[in-house]
């Protein structure tokens, strides 16, 4: 049904269009793409001749963190889930607590 109605919805046969000639706005390439960088390497004076141009993600933390890998007692880390979202931050903040000066 839609395939009878393309061709005089569109201006006619795909061979009957006239071609547009777009060589300063080539097709991207995945190389492009690859190379492509988003807001957050722009510098500030970049940024603000694009005013609503928005960073992407999390805005960067004051204080950096670290991703580890530790084990800990089924029954700490069950009590610290159950407490519900934020239960990494707690435990962060009970390892603050109890760090030896």
């Amino acid at each position: 049904m839609y395939e009878d109605a393309t061709p005089h919805l569109i201006g006619g046969e795909p061979e009957e269009q006239p071609r547009l000639d777009d060589s300063d706005n080539p097709e991207w390439t995945d190389a492009d793409f690859a190379k492509a960088k988003g807001p957050e390497d722009l510098s500030e004076v970049e940024l603000a001749a694009f005013p609503k141009t928005k960073r992407r993600g999390r805005p960067p933390n004051a204080v950096k963190k670290e991703r580890i890998s530790i084990r800990l007692d089924n029954d700490v880390l069950e009590k610290f889930r159950a407490s519900g979202p934020g239960w990494q931050s707690r435990i962060n903040e009970a390892l603050k607590r109890a760090k030896v000066s």
